[in-house]
């Protein structure tokens, strides 16, 4: 009876402390969530790192993070592109595409655009109504590279027409290091580096069959990296299109952090974006039976390196192993290459549609639940994903660093699967089970982060203040290499 009365003590004094440490812990995970966690938004650590920077050139996460004015440019620059090819339509590479997306952007903000290329052999060349965007054309080499000796001397020729260029900028080895050097105010954008497809390569050599010889690229890959290691420092300024790709320039490639800088590819927000009736029509048109309770689409080059021969078989297990899973679903399959007339053979489950035009292709990814990119190839940032984040598609991605590190880099947008047919089929199950409503939600997560990163608009701005940082003239006052975020 007397140890009544401790005993209570005891307890009360134990829930006091018990509601101490929670409130404690409460106060932590706030603190926590505010400043680590999934809570704290993209917008709001975007904005904190806008508040930590001032010098430009060794900002260390994409451009495409920071606000710069929509205004007017301050100065109107004199930039020369140098480009392998340029787009035609439908028949463009991401290189090709970036290229085009990119400079007719800057070309719009007023800004004087030279563009060194090779003249097509079979087509017209494509007509621009502005003034200010000029094409040098070349005759191409017989292994269809730019003629280094005389686009060189075509862009002697324009540096000393009036005023001499503000900027040179060139799409991976347009121009090669071989004519880069002591140029200043040259930043070159790589689109693949050889570092980042050894695995690549490494993927090719498991999903190798016992009948096909052994490939002895990796050995040769070893070899490039080792090449460019020694070569890259001829250019001034890297532009990586994936934050992979800048991580690995900077520690691998060793170029210093004040030359790096990264700028994730975009694509145009006015061209792709949501739209219901747009979506209905496609399908409608293509004849997308609507007891079809799941469209996977696909888009690109249907070759071996894009992952179709991994998409193929597991597709043909599939729809042959699960009787609901073949009633449900359709993939349609936009573009050509040799596996198309495999596709075919799957029968009424899957619809090859052929290469699409970029009107066309917005309504494909309207008219499609998710898209699936099953690439094999780490080289770049696929456009196609941006695209279809920007429709409001989430999005299944091979597990490559460039896609991980800055595309999908979360469950809240997509899925990623190891490049096997278990793992493809397993995450491909998993999108069937998580049903339309799970995908609209990833769809609207994806249209959000797409917005804040992937836009043209975004990449131009992030492009055209490396350009003015570049060409800054401190003499004159010009201070474009400080950054400050933008009054609204």
């Amino acid at each position: 009876m007397a140890k009544e009365p401790v005993a209570g003590f005891s307890f009360r004094r134990l829930c006091s402390i018990v509601s101490v440490l929670c409130a404690w812990s409460s106060i932590s995970f706030i603190y926590w969530c505010h400043r680590y966690g999934p809570c704290y938004s993209l917008y709001q650590k975007m904005e904190q790192k806008q508040s930590q920077i001032s010098e430009l050139l060794s900002f260390p996460s994409a451009w495409n993070q920071l606000a710069f004015s929509s205004n007017p440019p301050p100065k109107l620059l004199k930039i020369a592109l140098f480009v392998k090819k340029w787009p035609h339509r439908s028949q463009a590479g991401g290189l090709e595409r970036h290229a085009l997306t990119l400079h007719l952007a800057l070309a719009k903000r007023g800004h004087e655009l030279h563009i060194f290329t090779t003249s097509p052999s079979n087509s017209s060349f494509p007509r621009y109504p502005l003034n200010n965007l000029c094409f040098h054309l070349s005759k191409p080499t017989a292994s269809g590279y730019l003629d280094q000796a005389l686009v060189w001397k075509l862009f002697q020729t324009q540096n000393s027409t009036g005023r001499p260029f503000d900027v040179i900028h060139t799409e991976s080895v347009g121009l090669l290091h071989t004519r880069s050097r002591n140029q200043t105010n040259l930043a070159v954008t790589w689109h693949g580096i050889a570092y980042e497809t050894i695995h690549s390569d490494i993927i090719q050599e498991l999903l190798r069959s016992p009948e096909e010889p052994q490939g002895y690229a990796l050995a040769e890959r070893v070899t490039k990296v080792v090449e460019e290691v020694r070569f890259f420092p001829s250019y001034a300024h890297h532009v990586a299109t994936s934050d992979h790709v800048g991580d690995v320039l900077k520690r691998i490639y060793m170029i210093p952090d004040e030359r790096v800088h990264v700028i994730l590819n975009g694509v145009d927000e006015e061209v792709f974006k949501p739209d219901i009736v747009k979506g209905k029509d496609f399908k409608k048109k293509f004849g997308v039976p609507e007891s079809k309770t799941l469209v996977l689409g696909m888009a690109g080059r249907l070759v071996k390196d894009k992952g179709h021969p991994l998409m193929f078989e597991a597709l043909k297990q599939m729809l042959s192993e699960n009787e609901a899973f073949r009633q449900s679903v359709v993939v349609l399959v936009a573009g050509n290459g040799p596996w198309g007339a495999r596709y075919r053979d799957l029968g009424s489950n899957v619809l090859v549609l052929g290469p699409l035009e970029q009107a066309q292709l917005a309504d494909f990814y309207n008219a499609i639940d998710i898209f699936v990119n099953p690439t094999l190839r780490a080289q770049g940032l696929d456009h196609t994903l941006l695209e279809a984040m920007l429709s409001g598609k989430p999005v299944m991605a091979t597990r490559l660093a460039s896609i991980t590190g800055s595309v999908v880099v979360g469950r809240e947008v997509g899925y990623t699967f190891s490049p096997t047919i278990a793992s493809l089929k397993k995450t491909l199950y998993r999108v069937w089970d998580d049903g339309r409503g799970d995908l609209k939600q990833k769809g609207q997560a994806a249209k959000q982060r797409g917005l804040q990163l992937f836009t043209a608009t975004k990449m131009a701005a992030a492009y055209e203040r490396l350009f003015l940082c570049l060409s800054n003239d401190e003499k004159n006052g010009e201070n474009f290499c400080q950054y400050q975020t933008p009054l609204h």
